[in-house]
């Protein structure tokens, strides 16, 4: 190899040096199938280029992060390895989930600070604030500094002089349409203007695993529960049916009955007739 032909190798080997790519040669074959010479000209199949290694070291967080929330056990669990993941993940000081209860006022069900619980009060006693806004209008809040936004200027001034001067509160939903909200991920810094368009972007992959992940382990939870009822049902049934000789349908009638007299669950009667062998009155 020459001189010249030596350098332009190594040119290439630079240029390329990013991309892992081959050049594949076609075979001509004769119709004895014996392999010939190349007939055609080299084809380059798709280039990949290298993966950044900032971004194959979040994809790697993310797939940890998909594994502990599977392995999680229950909504508490859940939750906890989520905002403990906002800490590592953001630029955030503080972190905490609200979730919405059906017919009732949102749950503060986990935070890493107590200065996280008094910004969740001060809203949900006034109904006014990001979170609640976030959560009935499904749509991220971000407060770059509460000494100067204005939307909402007394919940801010107390917050401000808690120490929280950055905001983001990111809505956790699922569905096709994101049209049910599960809760609310917020997050929060001393800082202000302390979340750029990185934290907001990775706070919705969060939001998204973290919809998934809370929604699934209330289901699971709320099947565990039917069937703990159905069980509590079945047993009360037997003894109503044993000390009386009644039969299922009859049993089950005068379990209702008392549940709807005394405006108590179903379940609740069956586990004191267990408990007490007694109805309520």
């Amino acid at each position: 190899m020459t001189g010249s032909a030596g350098a332009g190798a190594e040119s290439n080997l630079g240029q390329n040096s990013a991309i892992w790519g081959r050049t594949v040669h076609h075979l001509g074959m004769d119709h004895s199938g014996e392999v010939g010479a190349p007939d055609v000209a080299p084809c380059l199949e798709p280039a990949l280029t290298a993966l950044d290694p900032a971004a194959a070291e979040a994809a790697n967080t993310f797939a940890r992060l998909a594994i502990e929330l599977h392995d999680a056990s229950g909504v508490g669990e859940t939750i906890d390895t989520v905002v403990e993941f906002a800490l590592q993940a953001l630029n955030c000081s503080y972190a905490g989930v609200a979730l919405s209860m059906r017919g009732a006022q949102p749950e503060v069900a986990a935070v890493t600070d107590p200065v996280v619980a008094e910004v969740y009060g001060l809203q949900l006693s006034s109904d006014k604030g990001p979170l609640v806004t976030a959560m009935r209008e499904r749509r991220t809040v971000l407060i770059r500094d509460t000494t100067a936004d204005d939307r909402w200027p007394e919940w801010a001034a107390k917050v401000a002089a808690l120490g929280v001067r950055s905001v983001l509160d990111v809505p956790l939903v699922t569905g096709r349409d994101t049209t049910r909200t599960v809760g609310v991920l917020g997050l929060y810094s001393p800082q202000p203007d302390a979340f750029g368009e990185d934290d907001e972007a990775i706070a919705h992959i969060l939001a998204r695993h973290a919809s998934v992940a809370v929604a699934s382990a209330r289901h699971e939870e709320t099947m565990a529960q039917a069937v703990d009822a159905r069980k509590l049902v079945g047993q009360a049934m037997g003894i109503l049916m044993e000390r009386f000789d009644l039969d299922a349908d009859r049993s089950f009638a005068i379990l209702k009955r008392y549940s709807q007299d005394t405006n108590t669950k179903l379940r609740d009667v069956a586990q004191q007739l267990i408990d007490t062998r007694k109805l309520p009155h």
